[in-house]
């Protein structure tokens, strides 16, 4: 935290008090959270003994990391481990879920939010095309909110797809999204979650977390550079581009988060993909 708060030019209590407020949970948090995930995927893409990754992931001792391992997933790493993945996924897609897990992890619950709050302009023009895409499993939540409320929303619905994939050895496939299934002035119905190479068990109804697939058929699509708060520029666009083709929109629009905020701090960097499902012609 010195080191850190040095790098920052804060003071240890400060950058604590920001840093939380930031990511809605502490540093200490923060790093176990990450330590504790990378370590399951080790399990299930490595034949590292527990001990090595354990070490590994900063942990010190093999009794420390088993018993926050069992708090968060709710079994030993042993037991993790010889259960494998609920898809026997094999060598390729069990890279990719280690892979992911290591990108997305950081920054599971800073997604559609705003660098120090303020609304970026937005002056571009959007490539908008029309391509046949595939069915993709996914994982989501649903949730009925106010448009306020999406980035909160998102921070908690999609750091608990992520640890529920973790804990059910659901191999991960793609970046995080959103899917928007209604739009109002007062009310919004979402969907948010991951993409996963398949789901073959069912969902303990506490979970709160359903299997699903985004639709594969043909899609109207562009991809948004710039900051959260004018992604709605970009389904407009898209809206637009439709109606002026003689294209028919059918079904829920939805948007992959294909860059990470922590890699790319800058609002300018962000890339988003936009999907609007149109009929076949």
């Amino acid at each position: 935290m010195a080191a850190l708060a040095g790098q920052a030019g804060l003071s240890t209590f400060h950058l604590h008090r920001v840093f939380s407020a930031a990511a809605g949970e502490t540093p200490k948090q923060f790093t176990l959270r990450l330590r504790l995930g990378r370590a399951a995927a080790m399990l299930l893409t490595s034949e590292d003994a527990v001990l090595d990754i354990a070490l590994d992931c900063g942990f010190q001792s093999h009794e420390a990391f088993s018993r926050a391992f069992r708090k968060r997933f709710g079994m030993t790493p042993s037991d993790y481990r010889a259960r494998g993945f609920a898809d026997r996924s094999g060598t390729p897609q069990a890279a990719r879920h280690r892979v992911l897990v290591d990108k997305i992890g950081p920054c599971i619950k800073l997604f559609q939010t705003q660098q120090d709050g303020r609304p970026q302009k937005n002056e571009m023009a959007y490539s908008i095309t029309k391509k046949e895409i595939p069915a993709q499993p996914v994982l989501v939540v649903r949730r009925r909110i106010k448009p306020a409320e999406v980035a909160a929303t998102l921070a908690e619905v999609l750091g608990h797809v992520f640890q529920y994939a973790q804990q059910n050895g659901i191999a991960m496939a793609g970046q995080p999204f959103t899917r928007y299934l209604e739009w109002g002035p007062g009310l919004w119905t979402i969907e948010a979650g991951l993409p996963v190479t398949a789901n073959t068990r069912e969902t303990p109804p506490e979970a709160n977390v359903r299997a699903d697939a985004l639709p594969g058929g043909w899609v109207a699509t562009a991809t948004h550079t710039g900051s959260y708060d004018k992604l709605g520029e970009a389904h407009a666009a898209i809206q637009q581009w439709i109606e002026a083709e003689g294209l028919t929109s059918a079904g829920a629009p939805w948007e992959i988060y294909t860059t990470d905020p922590a890699d790319f701090p800058d609002p300018k960097d962000w890339k988003t993909e936009v999907f609007w499902p149109i009929a076949a012609s």
